[in-house]
């Protein structure tokens, strides 16, 4: 009778990272960490190193390069994760470079056969492997050679109880021929997603045995404190059942009124509007609300700065800590990173409500590297949002064209569960404001075209419709 045998999961100490292993790296299994130059291989791997090396998990890292590991060190311990005594004690550095000038593959692996011999490590690096690949040994293209090489040492290290991680600069095209992608239990691939002025780092587990792993592409980000994970949230349908029958209230009486008793919780709504017709004010207003009742909200910038956005009144909720604020001015954004913040902040606030403002800087935040997949950014942005309970707000500024009628740009309108329009029309020499509640799925909602006005800092709804609905049909009205 056989039994099952557990394999350990070790933690990278990447935040993100383990998310998309299954839970770890696979104790003594044999990883390669691949990717174009510059994209973040080494950085990765001593994230990894100094967050599981110890005096009971020694790390052995062999560099393959012209440069001394002193160059290396010299900028890695520029991240926090890096610990100097751990130096020498915990890890040690070899430099491989005069053995792989001099010697052949099996001289190679019998100085790597020494030092594990006398360290005894529980971690195994070598950077770069792609310079064993191309030594001059291997320059007559021995593939034989490389595989037995390849072979060769992830038997030995597993056989030691190593965990082991090469590193190297791999094009998709050399994936397909390398032995090391055959003889390895893990490959992690890290490519950057360029596009004019803008570039996004992504990574994905092309593979690892034994365990379930998050598929696709991910963002990840260097930042001053080492590298983060955003693994992509995928929509789970059962979490949340939505029945309408509860309603927010937007802080709007008679808007309120007209959407049949508010919006429905855990709807998302979409407000589009020109440019000064009062979007960000309902926002506002929206968020301010929910506070009153106990419902603490949260609003993503993506068009203004926060200095811009904030009125005084959603300073106030800010400062007080009743509404969280996500600026997300930078252009070199991704729908993984913006879900991840946006979602984290939810859970930390237990936040009910969010905003949006506006998808129109949404567009061009996105837009910059991933235009043509901005709709099923935005669907699953909405899904998983809607899909956690919360109620969603989002603006959209449309130019006002009076005889086109239009919902969103890019064709967005469908993904919302309401839809509220602010509209311009001319009136006896001036401009007014009109609204109108277009859709509420599943719902009853008023037909009535009402104007408006803004009065300290507020939307103020006329009672009554207006007479002519043709208003927003012709250029003018001349009367009232």
């Amino acid at each position: 009778m056989s039994s099952k045998v557990n394999i350990r999961k070790l933690a990278t100490g990447v935040p993100g990272m383990d998310d998309l292993l299954g839970g770890g790296v696979p104790e003594f299994s044999f990883n390669l960490i691949a990717g174009v130059p510059g994209s973040g291989k080494t950085t990765l791997a001593h994230q990894m190193m100094f967050s599981l090396a110890s005096p009971t998990c020694k790390a052995l890292f062999f560099t393959v390069l012209g440069e001394p590991p002193l160059k290396m060190l010299r900028y890695q311990q520029q991240f926090p994760f890096f610990d100097v005594d751990k130096i020498n004690t915990s890890i040690r550095y070899v430099n491989l470079a005069a053995d792989l000038l001099e010697g052949d593959f099996d001289q190679i692996l019998q100085r790597i056969y020494r030092e594990v011999r006398d360290f005894s490590p529980s971690l195994v690096f070598v950077d770069s492997f792609r310079s064993v690949v191309q030594s001059p040994q291997n320059a007559g293209g021995n593939t034989h050679a490389l595989q037995h090489f390849v072979q060769q040492l992830g038997l030995k290290m597993t056989s030691w109880q190593a965990t082991t991680f090469l590193i190297g600069e791999y094009m998709a095209p050399e994936a397909e021929s390398s032995p090391i992608f055959t003889v390895a239990d893990g490959i992690f691939w890290i490519s950057q997603v360029v596009h004019r002025d803008s570039m996004v780092r992504k990574i994905q587990v092309v593979k690892i045995r034994g365990q379930s792993q998050k598929l696709g592409l991910h963002t990840f980000r260097i930042a001053s404190t080492g590298i983060e994970v955003f693994p992509r949230v995928i929509f789970d349908s059962k979490a949340t059942q939505i029945t309408g029958d509860k309603r927010v209230s937007l802080g709007v009486p008679a808007l309120d009124d007209m959407l049949g008793g508010g919006l429905p919780a855990a709807y998302a709504m979409l407000l589009v509007g020109p440019s000064g017709s009062g979007k960000t004010i309902l926002a506002t207003q929206f968020l301010a609300e929910g506070v009153r009742v106990g419902e603490p909200g949260v609003i993503a910038a993506f068009e203004k700065s926060p200095n811009q956005l904030l009125s005084h009144k959603l300073n106030q909720l800010v400062t007080r800590g009743e509404v969280g604020l996500i600026d997300t001015r930078a252009l070199d954004l991704s729908i993984d990173e913006i879900l991840h913040d946006l979602m984290a902040m939810i859970t930390r606030m237990g936040a009910k409500r969010v905003v949006i403002d506006s998808l129109s800087g949404f567009e061009v935040a996105l837009a910059s590297v991933f235009r043509e997949n901005f709709r099923e950014s935005l669907y699953r942005l909405v899904a998983v949002l809607t899909g956690m309970g919360v109620t969603v707000l989002m603006t959209s500024e449309l130019e006002d064209r009076y005889t086109d009628l239009r919902f969103s740009s890019y064709a967005n309108a469908f993904l919302a569960d309401a839809i509220v329009m602010q509209r311009y029309v001319e009136l006896q020499g001036q401009f007014r404001r009109v609204i109108s509640v277009v859709k509420v799925r599943a719902s009853a909602h008023s037909k009535d075209i009402r104007f408006y006005d803004i009065e300290h800092g507020q939307l103020r709804i006329e009672d009554k419709p207006v007479p002519f609905s043709s208003v927003l049909l012709g250029h003018t009205v001349e009367q009232y």
